[in-house]
């Protein structure tokens, strides 16, 4: 693959250089407030949305965002106008390229990210920056699935999280610890690996089970929780290496709605398992959630499938 400097297809700009602080801030985008891009790697580089200047331009939209400190080479593209903090850069390409490729190349900039580490930054070396001249068909003619943004449930649920109610995890489960599995007697397949991890919801491989298939435990529909505490829902059968506790429901059914939300109260907990502190079946059964609660004081399962079902993009799942 030949390779080019940034600024063969790219004229970079340093960005508007404003302070977060003294801008009126909003929660949202409106014809009033547009997104402010700052260097964070998280929700596309926006930090907050501030209210529109007449007196001061805006980047246009279509543009590529690259933080040359903080979170360096963190690269976006950016669908809207919008402003910037300090230490961005904006990229506009010089001949027109399609949002595809536009974000493939914001691809490519961002996997230079470990070539900055320990303070480095990229504000003299980005324009000499490598990458390729040219993008592979393959890519463009990949087809990507949009997500369906419809919810499930048109309900309204509040929630008044004072009527809730704390449960000991060893009252509504048991742990499963997953087994241990040597890199040698793991053969390519179409099963999901489960080990420690905070990536691709937890799956590092897919193996093949039927050497082992009646010697060995397989989950299916099941909430998982590593050694650090990172928790991921899994609606297909999988293995799981002996770093993984697999939650299994006492008394009750859990089905792919209220098993994400519970996802999300559990991966509360991960604080606490900063430091080296791992977890263990030892420590598990004790750790406490707060949940809503039916009638009968019982977890509400029903109210967390409703609740999960009323938001956005849940047609997707």
């Amino acid at each position: 693959m030949q390779l080019v400097k940034l600024s063969n297809l790219f004229e970079a700009k340093y960005g508007v250089n404003l302070e977060l602080y003294s801008l009126e801030e909003n929660n949202k985008r409106n014809e009033d407030f547009i997104p402010f891009v700052s260097r964070t790697e998280n929700n596309n580089g926006v930090s907050a949305f501030v209210k529109l200047d007449l007196n001061l331009k805006a980047i246009l939209p279509n543009t590529l965002t690259v933080a040359v400190s903080g979170s360096v080479l963190s690269t976006f593209l950016q669908p809207y106008n919008y402003y910037s903090g300090r230490d961005l850069y904006y990229l506009i390409p010089k001949k027109e390229m399609s949002e595809r490729e536009l974000i493939y190349y914001a691809i490519c900039i961002t996997r230079n990210k470990y070539k900055y580490s320990y303070g480095r930054q990229a504000n003299r070396t980005l324009r000499d920056l490598l990458i390729p001249a040219k993008i592979p068909e393959k890519f463009l003619n990949l087809k990507i699935n949009k997500l369906n943004e419809k919810s499930v449930s048109n309900k309204k649920l509040l929630s008044n999280t004072q009527n809730w109610k704390w449960f000991n995890l060893g009252d509504l489960f048991t742990f499963e610890k997953g087994e241990r599995l040597t890199k040698p007697d793991r053969i390519e397949g179409d099963v999901p690996l489960i080990t420690a991890g905070e990536n691709n919801n937890g799956v590092s491989e897919y193996i093949s089970l039927k050497e082992f298939k009646d010697k060995k435990i397989i989950f299916e529909n099941k909430i998982t929780i590593d050694m650090f505490f990172n928790v991921f829902y899994h609606n297909y059968k999988y293995f799981s290496d002996d770093n993984i506790h697999t939650l299994v429901p006492k008394d009750f059914k859990l089905n792919q709605y209220n098993s994400l939300f519970l996802v999300s109260i559990l991966s509360k907990l991960k604080y606490k398992y900063a430091y080296g502190r791992q977890v263990r079946l030892m420590r598990l059964p004790f750790e406490k959630i707060k949940l809503p609660i039916d009638k009968n004081n019982n977890p509400d399962w029903q109210f967390m499938e409703d609740y999960i079902k009323s938001l956005p993009y849940s047609a997707s799942i």
